[in-house]
């Protein structure tokens, strides 16, 4: 993914809340699915990360997008974007 891309991706997650909320529990199964049946519908989503989490939120971004072979567009403090071309109905389009 080229930082154009990145940036037009960055732009369009700006508007868009965070759907997930990791916590004390950190990564469990369940949200790794949820998160990819998110992906599939919506190709850009927001995640963020609770206080009482004591993971690193870099560490968290990476093992979602391995699990869920998303890319990690940003993560910022502890909010992360990962993005997923949806295999029916693409609605994003990225720029070359």
């Amino acid at each position: 993914m080229t930082s154009k891309q990145r940036a037009y991706l960055s732009s369009l997650a700006n508007s868009i809340t965070p759907i997930f909320q990791i916590g004390k529990a950190s990564l469990t199964p369940e949200i790794i699915d949820a998160i990819d049946d998110a992906l599939e519908k919506r190709e850009l989503i927001k995640v963020s990360v609770l206080k009482n989490c004591i993971d690193d939120p870099r560490e968290i971004a990476n093992v979602i997008g391995e699990r869920t072979h998303s890319e990690v567009v940003k993560v910022i403090g502890k909010k992360m974007i990962f993005y997923r071309k949806a295999k029916k109905n693409s609605k994003i389009e990225l720029p070359m």
